[in-house]
């Protein structure tokens, strides 16, 4: 079974970068989007950004400009920068084709 695998979590002080990257451990055809989501202690999964197999991306308000997504066939990346401690949460990765791929999640922690 097609497991997606995330790496790039850890510790970053305010104001630092960190790239997420999440690769699918088998082929995954028809892929329609990927995405990227976060929950943060106590509160609900949102998500964070998304990129169509087409290349088009959308982002949340709170991570405009300051995060970037972007794929490469199986694999999808979340270049974060600016970061804020609000931003600490894991990390999921999402695929939507014929059904629907979850990572197991990363931790982002942002220290102030």
């Amino acid at each position: 079974q097609v497991q997606l695998v995330e790496s790039g979590g850890g510790l970053v002080q305010a104001g630092g970068s960190l790239r997420l990257s999440c690769a699918a451990s088998g082929s995954i055809f028809g892929i329609n989007a990927m995405y990227w989501h976060r929950q943060a202690p106590g509160k609900q999964r949102e998500l964070v950004a998304t990129i169509t197999w087409g290349g088009l991306t959308n982002y949340a308000d709170s991570v405009k400009g300051r995060f970037a997504i972007s794929r490469n066939i199986n694999r999808v990346y979340l270049q974060m920068s600016s970061l804020k401690p609000e931003d600490t949460a894991v990390y999921f990765c999402h695929f939507q084709g014929t059904r629907d791929y979850w990572g197991q999640g990363t931790q982002v922690t942002v220290s102030s």
